[in-house]
């Protein structure tokens, strides 16, 4: 006799040996059991989860030689051959391959005729809404009048593809994709009965590379005992699926959270080196990032189902949250866009280097965040937060700040010139900078920040009130209170620090609504002006004022712009 594959031998003939799918089971059984049994079923569901198996089982319930029966006999010729697909009054078709609306007349030529040996006729009807448009008229005049003695069961895998005519006339069953421990649990029974040895790490994985079907499970189960020649371990199955070791994702973690592209590369390399595929890579990182992120939101959290969560429990408490949620998005956005990558291991790196590309920089835990208007309470030291954070501020000397006299502005060395700034001496309370005019220095100092987005625009409308040390005081209107966030606070301390090379305190009070010397505020004056003269000129120009004058034309004052 030929080796059937488990996936055939180990499908349900009843409802009770049907895994998951209570709330389906429940409703055909009171159905048969009540003799309230509908002229056309609809399963829905993805591949695997049991559509035409609940099909055939309750085909085999209205035909079961004891009577309608929502426990079949199982041993009745009917029961036999339904179970073997040879019941000449059940009709099972593949929509797939049969969608014209000639094959569909074929498959219906028979239906006013009455059953040869069954109760009833029973039609399967798989991947309906494979169907043309012809193909659903002529099924839908059938089912708006069937004959008693004709059952119509439907399955698909893309209910919305069906029209409103047809689902109207069925009772519509969705179907959950299974739990990855209801298949580890079949697993584990066929496994035994079949005595063949195996791990039970080895059937976790396999139920979790199954994705909700049990078909998809069945079918692996039978690879992993080919594979391991009778015998399945976990190591087998890691290597058959392609799965990636729980420590290397964990090293990839560490590796981002370290800002060390350089062993992120050579991880990489070992994958390749391994033949390990990039998409499973990043499927296993997002699955790694998902658990993080249970317990940075529920610390006590574990699941029973799935091990090392000591160690994911280490990662949760060393990486911040946003982090999470940022690497989690892109590893599932790399995943989709691997395909368009020049070859997998090209996407990969481009994904890993991309977490690090996009980190946020992160505030210091130890110092407060911004407070309200007129709080003592200063923002967190930028240089300090990217120094903890790895990246590498450089230092100033003591020459580079040099102390001068109360009179004299100190210097600060920058890469790209000088800022001059009114000296404070230490102990003494804050002095006020000189009012900022023009050009002015720190006008020309911020065009210089590297910032952009929020950040960029909250440095455009500061004005630097007074500096004591590494402690600078800014202003900023009421109004525009808004943009101060502790996140871009940060952002332009940590600007100024990496400018100047050393690091930088910055604290924002209120500006009382008076006129403040901004980047912004200099920016919109030197706008005014410009539209000021363009406004000249256009009224100075001969040929605006022969077309006012001649044709009684109206200059639109709105639409004067400024040349660039």
């Amino acid at each position: 006799m030929s080796y059937q594959v488990l996936a055939r031998k180990w499908r349900p003939k009843l409802f009770s040996e049907l895994v998951g799918q209570t709330h389906v089971v429940q409703a055909l059984v009171n159905g048969l059991d009540q003799d309230r049994v509908h002229h056309a079923f609809l399963f829905t569901g993805t591949r695997g989860v049991g559509k035409t198996t609940i099909a055939r089982i309750l085909a085999k319930c209205l035909n079961c030689e004891q009577g309608v029966t929502s426990q079949p006999c199982g041993v009745c010729s009917a029961c036999s051959d339904i179970d073997a697909g040879r019941f000449v009054d059940m009709i099972e078709t593949d929509a797939a391959s049969r969608t014209g609306v000639d094959d569909m007349r074929e498959l219906l030529e028979s239906v006013q005729y009455a059953p040869s040996r069954g109760r009833f006729k029973v039609y399967i009807i798989d991947e309906v809404h494979m169907l043309s448009k012809s193909s659903f008229n002529a099924l839908l005049k059938t089912m708006e009048e069937p004959p008693p003695h004709v059952k119509f069961l439907l399955a698909t895998t893309d209910p919305e593809k069906i029209p409103l005519t047809i689902l109207s006339r069925c009772l519509q069953f969705n179907l959950r994709r299974l739990f990855p421990g209801q298949i580890e649990s079949q697993l584990a029974m066929i496994v035994e009965t079949e005595g063949v040895e195996a791990e039970r790490p080895a059937l976790v994985s396999l139920s979790r590379a199954a994705d909700g079907s049990m078909r998809d499970g069945l079918s692996l189960l039978d690879q992993a005992i080919a594979f391991g020649g009778g015998r399945i371990t976990a190591e087998q199955v890691k290597q058959m699926l392609g799965v990636v070791e729980h420590d290397h994702i964990v090293a990839i973690i560490q590796a981002l959270a370290g800002d060390d592209a350089h062993t992120l590369l050579a991880i990489v390399d070992q994958f390749i080196a391994q033949a390990r595929d990039p998409d499973m890579v990043l499927l296993n990182l997002a699955e790694v990032l998902h658990r993080i992120c249970l317990l940075q939101c529920v610390p006590d959290y574990r699941d029973a189902n799935r091990a090392d969560w000591d160690s994911i429990a280490a990662l949760a408490g060393a990486l911040p949250a946003e982090d999470t949620q940022l690497y989690y998005q892109i590893a599932i956005k790399g995943r989709a866009e691997l395909s368009l990558a020049p070859d997998p291991r090209t996407g990969l790196e481009m994904t890993l280097l991309r977490m690090l590309a996009f980190r946020p920089a992160h505030s210091n835990a130890t110092e407060p965040p911004l407070a309200h208007p007129g709080s003592d309470t200063v923002a967190a030291r930028g240089a300090g937060n990217r120094a903890a954070s790895g990246h590498t501020v450089k230092s100033a000397n003591a020459s580079q700040q040099g102390r001068v006299g109360p009179d004299e502005p100190s210097r600060g060395k920058t890469d790209a010139g000088q800022l001059s700034l009114e000296n404070d001496s230490p102990g003494q309370p804050p002095q006020p900078v000189q009012e900022i005019k023009g050009e002015a220095d720190w006008v020309r100092f911020a065009h210089q920040l590297k910032l952009t987005g929020p950040a960029r625009e909250l440095a455009r409308n500061l004005h630097l009130h007074s500096r004591q040390g590494d402690r600078w005081e800014f202003a900023i209107a009421n109004s525009l209170r808004h943009l101060g966030s502790a996140a871009c606070v940060d952002r332009v301390s940590q600007a100024i620090s990496e400018q100047l090379g050393t690091a930088v305190m910055i604290r924002l009070v209120d500006g009382d609504d008076r006129p403040l010397n901004t980047v912004a505020g200099i920016q919109e004056k030197q706008l005014l002006v410009k539209k000021s003269d363009a406004h000249k000129a256009i009224e100075d120009d001969a040929t605006i004022r022969a077309l006012r004058e001649t044709m009684g034309a109206r200059l639109i004052e709105d639409s004067i712009q400024p040349l660039q």
